[in-house]
């Protein structure tokens, strides 16, 4: 829709981030590839030039892409090959109305993400942040026997709140800690699965709140989850229970999170993801008992670089002429 490069011409690709260097490398052997040195996120204007200017888009998590910018006059990006699995910073409704094609990276960011939520079951469970912040600030009495008391893993159950790639890897390692599964998810897992986890699906997620021990969130954001984890759900959870979320934190009311907590409601909880990133609650950064990161659940080597060569594996399979291997609009 006009500004098209001719037939002859190495398409342009724009990448809103640093990407590791190996995947920067092989997106330049490829393409006529513009990357952004800085690693400062591109602002509004930045993104509607690169609409205009490129045939291709990589964007990230923090790249709002909304029906204004896919209505851009003139654009000549024809396909947003997604930086991550999760999508919902794009409007996927207005970029099949405007015949831009989105893909994204599925599956090589669960072992990452599993092991993470596994740090923070055990950081959260054993007070290991609010060890460590006491030991750092000289304030360490010594050893004696009611120190910073925690919570065992095993014979616990952990309830999971979706039941996809990364729940049930997570449940794998789980098990190895002795832990019981149970899960909540609109449609059962296959029997294999179930039996090889030895998992239970609950009915409800008040259900699951009520049986959970731990409960680790697994869904991804957009309207259908805004904040499904609230008051409600922390009421009907076991007193001393622990939250983890590395989904997305639109999925918690993060100000009923900090009641539940301040109240002894909830033991723990150790978050990886935040609603107003990279804004924090203030009230879950000053509490003694979370564990909080900055979102680091796909933020190894190994998941980053083939996050990097799964998106170009999109955007070789577009060029080509191809079917798309992970096309979600």
């Amino acid at each position: 829709m006009g500004n098209e490069p001719s037939q002859d011409a190495q398409p342009l690709v724009r990448v809103t981030r640093r990407l590791p260097e190996t995947v920067e490398a092989a997106l330049s052997s490829r393409y006529t590839a513009m990357l952004n040195l800085s690693d400062e996120p591109l602002g509004r204007q930045s993104l509607e030039r690169a609409m205009v200017e490129a045939d291709a888009l990589v964007p990230t998590i923090t790249d709002r892409i909304d029906a204004a910018l896919l209505a851009t006059p003139r654009r000549r990006v024809r396909i947003l090959a997604n930086y991550g699995a999760g999508v919902d910073h794009i409007d996927l409704e207005a970029a099949r109305a405007a015949g831009v094609i989105v893909t994204n990276t599925p599956g090589v960011l669960t072992e990452a993400t599993a092991e993470l939520t596994i740090l923070l079951i055990l950081a959260a469970s054993r007070r290991a942040a609010e060890g460590d912040r006491q030991l750092r600030a000289g304030q360490w009495p010594g050893w004696h026997p009611t120190h910073m008391v925690g919570q065992g893993l095993s014979g616990r159950v952990l309830g999971l709140v979706g039941f996809g790639r990364i729940a049930q890897e997570t449940a794998r390692k789980a098990r190895a800690l002795g832990m019981r599964i149970a899960y909540y998810n609109r449609s059962p897992a296959g029997p294999e699965v179930e039996q090889a986890l030895e998992a239970v699906r609950l009915p409800t997620l008040s259900a699951l709140a009520a049986a959970a021990d731990v409960v680790s969130l697994h869904v991804p954001g957009g309207a259908d989850t805004h904040r499904m984890i609230d008051s409600a759900f922390f009421a009907a959870m076991r007193t001393g229970g622990i939250l983890v979320n590395t989904a997305r934190g639109s999925v918690v009311d993060e100000a009923e999170l900090a009641e539940a907590l301040t109240s002894g409601k909830l033991f723990a909880a150790g978050l990886d993801v935040y609603a107003d990133e990279p804004a924090v609650h203030p009230a879950l950064v000053n509490h003694p008992h979370t564990v909080l990161l900055p979102h680091l659940g796909s933020a190894t080597i190994e998941a980053r670089t083939a996050m990097g060569m799964q998106a170009i594996a999109n955007l070789d399979a577009f060029f080509g002429g191809r079917e798309l291997p992970d096309r979600v609009a």
